[in-house]
C-alpha cells in the first residue's frame, strides 16, 4: 500500500510535518511524496500556491492509475491558491469535481479520539449554510459518517444529529427549522437503515454526550457548530476525511501556520494521524 502525501503550501508548515511524519511509518507501508516540492518557510507567494496546486493534480492522476491508493493532503492557503486559478472553497470540493462526485454527495468529516463529527455544508457564509440547509444534506452526512465508523470497527453507529436553533428550536419556539428540515431528514435515515439515529438534539450538549460516549458520531448542520468542539477536544489528533469519494482523501485538521513554518514549533500529531487513518482506511475499504 502506499499513501501519497502532498505538502500543501510550501510557505506552511506542511513540508517540514509531511518529513516528520514520513519517518515515524518506515515499515509499516509506503509514503509518497507526490508533487515538485520546496520549502519556502514563512513566504507564502504565487510560486509556492503553483506547486501545491501542481501537486493536487498529480496526486488525482496517481490515484486514478492506481499508483497511491490514498492521498494525504497538507493545508493550502485558499488565498493565495485563489490567485493561481484555484477556484474551490477547499480541498474537499477539488478532490470532488476531479472524480466527478458532485460537490453536494460528498461530506467533510473530522475524526478524532474522542469525536467524531460528519458536516451537512462546509465553507459556506454563515446566512447561506442556514438559508440552504435541505434534509438531503443532513441524510448524506448521516449516511457517510455511519460507514465511515463501520470502516473503523463500529459495527451498528449511534448517530446523534444536532438541532440548527438553541435548545433544537425549543419545539418551535426558537425556530422551526428543526420540524421543517431536520425531523424528516432524521426519519429518512431511520427507515432507510439500521443506524440508530437520535435527535435532534440541543447542539450545546451533544457534543459532551458523544464525547462521554453516549454517540459514535454527531452530523453538524454546518462548519463552526462541528469544527469548534472538534478542535477543541482533539485538536492535536483530529483527521480531516472527505467521504463520499471513490477514493481515501484525509488531511491534518490545522492550517499553514506561516508564522510557525521553518521554527520547528509546529506539533505533527494530526497530520500522523492523517497518514495512519488513511491507511487504516484503505485496509478497511
Amino acid at each position: 500500500m502506499v499513501v501519497g502525501i502532498t505538502w500543501g503550501d510550501p510557505a506552511g508548515v506542511g513540508p517540514e510535518l509531511a518529513e516528520r511524519v514520513g519517518r515515524t511509518f518506515r515499515g509499516l507501508f509506503a509514503l509518497r511524496v507526490v508533487g515538485h516540492q520546496t520549502k519556502r518557510p514563512g513566504k507564502p507567494g504565487l510560486a509556492g500556491a503553483k506547486l501545491a496546486r501542481a501537486a493536487l493534480d498529480e496526486s488525482v492522476r496517481l490515484l486514478r492509475s492506481g499508483e497511491i491508493q490514498a492521498v494525504v493532503n497538507g493545508p493550502i492557503s485558499k488565498e493565495w491558491m485563489g490567485k493561481v486559478g484555484f477556484h474551490f472553497p477547499g480541498q474537499t470540493e477539488f478532490y470532488a469535481k476531479a472524480f466527478g462526485v458532485k460537490a453536494d454527495d460528498v461530506t467533510m468529516m473530522m475524526v478524532g479520539p474522542r469525536l467524531r463529527v460528519a458536516l451537512a455544508s462546509t465553507h459556506l457564509s454563515l446566512r447561506k449554510a442556514v438559508q440552504g440547509l435541505r434534509s438531503k444534506q443532513i441524510v448524506r452526512a448521516g449516511r457517510h459518517l455511519a460507514e465511515t465508523l463501520q470502516r473503523l470497527g463500529v459495527r451498528r453507529p449511534r448517530i446523534a444529529v444536532c438541532g440548527l436553533n438553541p435548545h433544537a428550536g425549543e419545539n418551535g419556539k426558537f425556530g422551526h427549522e428543526e420540524k421543517r428540515v431536520v425531523v424528516p431528514a432524521i426519519r429518512e435515515l431511520r427507515r432507510k437503515t439500521d443506524f440508530q439515529i437520535s435527535g435532534p438534539e440541543s447542539p450545546d450538549a451533544v457534543f459532551r454526550r458523544a464525547w462521554q460516549g453516549e454517540f459514535d458520531g454527531v452530523v453538524a448542520l454546518y462548519h463552526d457548530q462541528g469544527l469548534i468542539p472538534a478542535k477543541l477536544l482533539d485538536f492535536d489528533q483530529t483527521v480531516n476525511v472527505t467521504a463520499g469519494l471513490p477514493v481515501v482523501r484525509c488531511s491534518p485538521d490545522h492550517g499553514t501556520a506561516f508564522a510557525l513554518a521553518g521554527k520547528g514549533k509546529a506539533r505533527s500529531d494530526s497530520f500522523r494521524a492523517a497518514v495512519q487513518l488513511a491507511g487504516r482506511l484503505v485496509k478497511a475499504k
